[in-house]
């Protein structure tokens, strides 16, 4: 019996869940391929065949899917509704399934698992989240205890990305760590400056997407934290003025984490990401904007990026920021 290959593409929420997806489809015996690092080619393929409306991180998603299409048996594209009891995806996740299957023509099977887990309590929650697995596990094999336990080993799988996570390492680090990579820290002087850099996983982990935004920082000798970095419960006690919370997972992710780097005070300078085109992000950095006028101590900025950003256009503004937080941090 030939082993099935199971390809993810590498973007939206594979920053976030592709360790656990990883674990449990490999414990099954299942072979799991990536799509390669985003590029232009990528970006263009997805352009043509995704609605024109549609932002960016979802136009380069179809990209991704396009370049798995002759590598796996199965192409994995769940559709993500609510993990946490209280906050929703993007509708672009519950609906992204649909959008590829009558989009894009000649692919392998499309597998769109529910992950959709509105329970309170975190029995009920983990059982929900068990019933989702089983059914993609179900998939290559009848051998339910072999599904159990391939479940609870992509939970301890996932408990050890959050810690890496949480010990500074960027989720591309954290990944590449898992895989069995060392030597993964940069080491920064003392005197460093140090930036929080917030937004969408997808827009911030992905070189491509947002011109090397990340790797530009480290050059100018920046050392980045980002929301991924803070433990579950830092976010969850940022309390704000507003009648309800955020709606959407990654939106409310973003805020409370800006509002912790504002009030904590330990960061140099906040940098916002934003894609074009994104509706609940338009909402999002505006707050996160206001709020900033709270603290004027701390340098804020908002980068927005399009499929048509450039990169000598992000190299300048980052350079300048930088340069002026570093005067303003001198007394120059």
């Amino acid at each position: 019996m030939s082993v099935a290959t199971v390809g993810i593409p590498r973007a939206l929420a594979y920053y976030i869940y592709f360790p656990r997806w990883r674990s449990f489809l490999n414990e099954l015996g299942v072979n799991v391929v990536t799509s390669g690092l985003s590029n232009r080619q990528m970006l263009d393929e997805g352009v043509k065949e995704a609605l024109a409306e549609a932002c960016v991180p979802i136009k380069l998603y179809f990209g991704h899917v396009l370049s798995l299409k002759d590598k796996a048996d199965y192409i994995f594209v769940p559709r993500l509704y609510c993990l946490n009891s209280k906050t929703l995806y993007c509708p672009k996740f519950l609906g992204l399934p649909d959008m590829i299957k009558h989009s894009l023509n000649h692919l392998p099977p499309i597998i769109d698992t529910m992950f959709n887990n509105r329970y309170k309590g975190f029995l009920a929650r983990r059982t929900e989240l068990a019933k989702s697995f089983f059914q993609l596990g179900s998939k290559f094999t009848n051998d339910k205890l072999k599904i159990l336990k391939a479940f609870y080993r992509s939970l301890k799988t996932e408990q050890r990305y959050l810690e890496l996570l949480q010990s500074g390492l960027l989720p591309n680090q954290a990944i590449a760590v898992l895989g069995g990579a060392k030597n993964v820290n940069i080491a920064y002087p003392e005197d460093s400056l140090k930036f929080a850099v917030l937004g969408y996983p997808y827009h911030l982990y992905d070189d491509f997407i947002n011109v090397g935004v990340l790797t530009k920082l480290r050059r100018l000798g920046v050392q980045v934290v980002t929301t991924e970095n803070l433990p579950p419960g830092v976010l969850a006690r940022q309390k704000h003025p507003y009648p309800k919370d955020m709606f959407w997972t990654f939106s409310d992710r973003a805020f409370r984490a800006a509002l912790h780097f504002f009030r904590e005070g330990r960061v140099d300078g906040i940098i916002y990401v934003t894609a074009f085109g994104c509706g609940p992000d338009a909402m999002v950095y505006r707050l996160i904007e206001m709020e900033s006028k709270k603290y004027p101590h701390i340098p804020f900025m908002i980068l927005m990026i399009d499929e048509h950003s450039g990169e000598a256009g992000i190299s300048t503004r980052l350079e300048a920021f930088t340069d002026m937080v570093r005067r303003r941090k001198k007394g120059v």
